[in-house]
């Protein structure tokens, strides 16, 4: 699971990964920059779906998917062991990013969060 913070002062968008979730997704933390923060989702639907090809990561079905993948194009990353409480991130152009893809404790606060963050900047 992963904390997702927002600092207004600093106007970023901050991904922190707990415990073994560093190991598979082989990252301790992203920042993005709010300005490149085009909106957020709870969408079980999409944790559900077609992961594409793992490029740097972790992945067992049905149990993690965790990293960087390739879908139709798209850069996408993930950190989802329990679909339901996916969160769906969208980054404009020029991200390292095209979606971030979590799992958060509270899905439903996290989009709330963000989306106040993003229409406020």
């Amino acid at each position: 699971m992963a904390l997702i913070s927002v600092d207004r002062e600093r106007g970023l968008l901050t991904v922190e990964f707990q415990g073994l979730d560093k190991l598979w997704t082989l990252k301790s933390r992203l920042e993005i920059p709010l300005a490149h923060v085009r909106g957020a989702t709870h969408d079980p639907g999409m944790a559900r779906g077609p992961k594409g090809f793992r490029v740097a990561g972790t992945q067992f079905p049905g149990l993690i998917t965790a990293g960087r993948f390739r879908r139709h194009g798209e850069r996408l990353f993930w950190d989802v062991k329990n679909p339901d409480k996916a969160v769906v991130v969208e980054l404009a152009d020029g991200e390292t990013y095209d979606r971030l893809v979590i799992e958060v404790d509270d899905p439903r606060a996290t989009v709330a969060l963000i989306e106040e963050c993003i229409t406020r900047s």
